[in-house]
């Protein structure tokens, strides 16, 4: 291979350590693991996962064995990862960079491995960037220079041989993954263009069994990103059975059966998850949204009773989810929500309010926040009728607008608030200017 390629195993988006805290991954990879490893002359590849529930096998093992370096986070002591680095070892003796982070206490049967250790603080980041980027950079310069063995099978196993390696397959492997990265840049710049950029190049990629996940899930979510909800449904149909059968692919597949009018086939959809995977925030959160969707339809339709149903359904979904993960605040402002479309108002809403709203602010005190988290902080501040505290909220969320749907959905939630606070006669105008604010954004 013309370029020297370094595969990269670590956790993906944000997960918890051993205390609960939460460490965004994808903060660490692109602050330090990435501009190490190119500063150290190598080319990045990351196992791209892409929350998606982990890579095809067959492109995994192509990279762990193609790639001549390998940098492993061990922290959280991911299972995925741990995987990978197993197989890893049995089949390169030498070039694989361990690292952690310093609060991590590693298992027993690693803990006697060479490992980098890098500062992380307890609100997840990084403490001495520049000096653990340096420490990395240093370490993958020596592993270039020398050849000395760090896999503990080739240290104990002295005739072990690495798998042969010929030039026609190392020209082939370095083809492969420039033509997946030059696809996901085309589809990246395509969303920009809509839902017909997209749809030309699914049409150029032929048979999906010969395209790797990374590059069809890239798709699929770049239709949501534009509101193609259809061509979201019918790519499902197309994907290979093991990646359509994903639980966050059935997710978005229910959200994209609701947002085009197939409300009872995404309810079918995200009962099944849920029946298959278990109690989950998101999947109840979705699940949620289609049955406040069925009750806005039955409400406009004059159904009293079948509304009423569905407005209980709702709720009970939202309350589900927020249940499933008490960190995860969307669902339990959604079941808010409805509570105070009820007449009377429905009384969980107090003892609700602290408990989300302490959620929240976890979550903003231990990670960079997000359009959701001061969104949800601004719906909070509507629902306890405190005005200045909503537009405090509101300055910051669209500071973090990244997708049109994200001010669209809060507005919609908003606009329900106002109306049951017109029906009872509070004065509730001031709802109005924030919808108006967040839709202009």
């Amino acid at each position: 291979m013309s370029k020297l390629f370094c595969f990269i195993l670590m956790p993906f988006g944000e997960k918890s350590d051993l205390s609960g805290k939460k460490i965004d991954f994808d903060y660490i990879y692109y602050e330090l693991i990435h501009p190490a490893i190119v500063e150290a002359g190598l080319e990045p590849i990351r196992a791209d996962e892409e929350k998606s529930g982990g890579m095809i096998h067959k492109a995994m093992f192509e990279r762990l064995i193609m790639c001549d370096y390998a940098v492993t986070d061990m922290t959280t002591a991911n299972a995925n990862v741990f995987y990978e680095l197993g197989v890893r070892h049995a089949l390169r003796p030498n070039k694989t960079v361990l690292i952690f982070a310093d609060r991590t206490r590693l298992p027993f049967d690693v803990g006697n491995l060479r490992a980098l250790p890098y500062g992380l603080e307890d609100n997840g980041k990084l403490r001495n960037l520049q000096g653990d980027k340096e420490n990395l950079i240093k370490n993958l310069q020596q592993v270039k220079k020398e050849s000395f063995t760090d896999s503990p099978l080739f240290q104990l196993f002295d005739k072990l041989e690495p798998p042969p390696l010929t030039r026609e397959k190392s020209d082939i492997f370095e083809a492969e993954i420039q033509y997946v990265q030059k696809i996901k840049d085309r589809i990246k710049a395509a969303r920009k263009s809509g839902k017909e950029a997209l749809k030309e190049i699914e049409q150029e990629l032929g048979d999906f069994n010969d395209i790797e996940s990374a590059v069809l899930i890239d798709l699929f979510l770049s239709y949501r990103a534009v509101g193609a909800w259809k061509e979201m449904v019918a790519l499902v149909e197309r994907l290979p059975g093991p990646l359509a059968a994903r639980a966050m692919m059935q997710e978005q597949l229910g959200f994209a059966l609701n947002r085009d009018g197939q409300r009872e086939k995404a309810e079918e959809v995200l009962l099944q998850v849920i029946e298959k995977y278990g109690a989950d925030s998101e999947t109840y959160g979705l699940l949620g949204r289609v049955y406040k969707d069925r009750w806005e339809t039955a409400r406009e339709a004059g159904k009293r009773v079948s509304a009423r149903a569905l407005l209980e359904k709702a709720i009970a979904a939202y309350v589900s989810g927020f249940e499933a993960d008490w960190r995860n605040a969307y669902p339990g402002i959604n079941a808010m929500t409805l509570m105070y479309m009820k007449e009377p108002p429905d009384s969980r809403i107090d003892k609700l309010l602290p408990v989300v709203s302490f959620a929240v602010e976890q979550k903003i005190a231990q990670q960079k926040p997000e359009y959701w988290d001061y969104a949800s902080l601004m719906e909070l501040a509507v629902l306890a009728d405190n005005r200045e505290e909503a537009e405090k909220w509101l300055g910051s969320a669209m500071l973090e607008i990244r997708e049109s749907f994200e001010p669209q959905t809060t507005v919609r939630n908003l606009r329900l608030i106002r109306a049951a606070g017109e029906r009872r006669g509070e004065e509730v105008a001031w709802i109005k200017e924030i919808e108006q604010e967040l839709l202009a954004g």
